[in-house]
């Protein structure tokens, strides 16, 4: 009596066990790049299509638990840097300190935020924040300009410029939705 239970759990195992497998292989995960830097949870292939995290595509994502729906909204943001009496710079010729300020120009914001951040990160991975600042009835269409700031550029290297919003919704953070490069040369 006893070995056929276990004759029966051992043949429910083995065909649950082939029913994974079976699942398993027409599901593949897959590394992911975007814009050359490989995105931590990467991308699945599901019967032929690539399906991508879309919390990965540096944009706002809210979901709707009653609809089951996910929208997206991904806002135009033009970034600038001035320094001195609003001369416009990209690259740096050389590291060191400098003061500068940063204008962003967003457009197509089509989903209400409650604050925005720029923070600069440095070619080691070193993050600082510039600015955050809390927002209201921002419209489609506003411009964040930040105060005076002095970062020091200690190395030669690619630094990254980030814009970040927050969704009024919920109790999202922060989300990166642009980024400028700034290249300091030697």
């Amino acid at each position: 009596m006893k070995w056929r239970r276990v004759m029966i759990l051992v043949l429910a195992f083995s065909l649950t066990g082939g029913s994974m497998l079976f699942a398993d292989s027409t599901t593949q995960k897959v590394k992911l790049f975007m814009d050359g830097s490989e995105v931590e949870d990467g991308g699945y292939v599901i019967d032929g299509k690539t399906y991508v995290p879309v919390r990965e595509l540096e944009g706002l994502v809210e979901y709707d638990e009653a609809t089951k729906k996910v929208n997206y909204y991904k806002p135009n943001v033009h970034i600038f840097l001035f320094k001195g009496k609003g001369e416009v710079f990209s690259d740096i010729e050389k590291a060191g300190k400098l003061k500068f300020s940063v204008f962003s120009q967003i457009d197509n914001l089509k989903t209400e935020i409650s604050a925005v951040r720029v923070a600069i990160t440095a070619p080691d991975g070193t993050s600082r924040t510039i600015q955050t600042k809390d927002v209201k009835d921002t419209g489609s269409n506003f411009y964040f300009v930040t105060d005076d700031y002095t970062y020091d550029f200690k190395t030669a290297g690619k630094y990254t410029l980030g814009f970040y919003m927050k969704p009024a919704a919920g109790n999202s953070d922060f989300v990166l939705v642009s980024e400028k490069s700034i290249n300091v040369l030697k």
